[in-house]
């Protein structure tokens, strides 16, 4: 219950808060380097990179969790055993992955 909870929330998530930013970077990226250059400030800011981790948790979560639901809806991993070990390793490979992901943003 918890897994599917997290999907929908994640999904929310991406569609409220990371469609302004996709908007906002695609203007920026469009309007020129002044417009770019104040959403790179806000993006490079501490709060912007918290927005961004939690943009980047929140897609690989969604994306974990419906990976996950597409394997189900083949009718495979509905034994107790499997679905509630998946359900356990769905957030914490999205947790590890988004660690991966902003541990190599970080030190390039």
């Amino acid at each position: 219950m918890f897994v599917s909870i997290l999907h929908r929330v994640t999904g929310d998530g991406l569609a409220l808060v990371g469609l302004p930013v996709l908007l906002w970077w695609l203007y920026a990226v469009a309007a020129g380097p002044a417009p770019y250059a104040l959403f790179a400030g806000h993006a490079g800011a501490w709060y912007g990179q918290i927005v961004l981790i939690g943009l980047t948790w929140s897609f690989l979560s969604h994306m974990a969790s419906g990976l996950r639901h597409f394997v189900l809806d083949t009718g495979a991993g509905y034994e107790l055993k499997n679905n509630a070990f998946w359900s356990v390793l769905t957030p914490l490979l999205a947790l590890a992955a988004t660690v991966a992901v902003w541990v190599f943003i970080l030190l390039r």
